[in-house]
């Protein structure tokens, strides 16, 4: 679960980036968090994640208050994360399995548990003939079903995906969210930040727009309120 307070957030150089925030992703929810640039929303992805910390308010991710979170507990609230990013972050020099299997090595995962694991989550992803492949040989689409496999293999409560099909082709995009969906329907949370309104449209699900660091909008639908003049966006 994500909870969010009351929360402003005002960083060193005076810039006011969150506003009052206030809501609340459930467990087993598919949320969009949709917003111009300048929103607010990478701001609310750095408190999910531990990386900032809120100027006033409160926020709680998976049971950890990041009000009184001590250092030593940030791997913890990390480990029950999964952070998919737009341009991929894949070692290069190495293979689709050690890439998935490296994620996994570095909490401590033993080798039978990663034989065990990597195959079952590259099969979820489709990736079962690329185990051995580069990321080199890979299509965008599949480097980023690797990014997928990668974040998922820890078996996180939470999937992020920061602006996952920025870098793809609307066919390829379409593959991405379609599948972030089935994983949304085995039970994981997931939360999808994107500018693509086309997209989104494509899917019902709960949509929370941002603008300049208030949310305007929480539900099915929602706009953009440019000063006085509203734009309709239909989800």
């Amino acid at each position: 679960m994500v909870q969010m307070t009351d929360v402003f957030k005002v960083y060193e150089n005076g810039t006011k980036a969150l506003k009052g925030i206030d809501f609340t992703i459930n467990d087993g929810e598919f949320v969009f968090l949709v917003g111009p640039s300048g929103s607010g929303k990478s701001t609310i992805i750095k408190l999910i994640t531990g990386e900032i910390f809120p100027t006033d308010g409160t926020v709680i991710v998976n049971d950890f208050n990041l009000n009184k979170i001590k250092f030593s507990q940030l791997p913890y609230l990390r480990r029950s994360l999964g952070v998919i990013f737009q341009d991929f972050r894949l070692l290069e020099n190495k293979t689709v399995y050690e890439n998935i299997a490296f994620a996994m090595r570095v909490i401590g995962a033993s080798h039978k548990e990663i034989k065990r694991r990597v195959p079952y989550i590259l099969e979820l992803v489709g990736l079962n003939e690329c185990a051995r492949r580069r990321p080199m040989e890979l299509s965008g689409g599949e480097q980023q079903r690797v990014a997928i496999a990668r974040a998922l293999i820890n078996n996180p409560k939470l999937i992020i995906a920061d602006e996952p099909t920025g870098n793809l082709d609307p066919a390829r995009s379409l593959e991405i969210m379609t599948l972030l969906q089935k994983i949304n329907t085995l039970g994981t949370t997931v939360l999808v930040v994107t500018h693509e309104k086309e997209l989104v449209n494509r899917f019902s699900k709960r949509v929370i727009t941002l603008d300049g660091g208030r949310i305007i909008s929480d539900g099915m639908d929602g706009y953009y309120n440019y000063g006085n003049e509203k734009t309709e966006i239909l989800f």
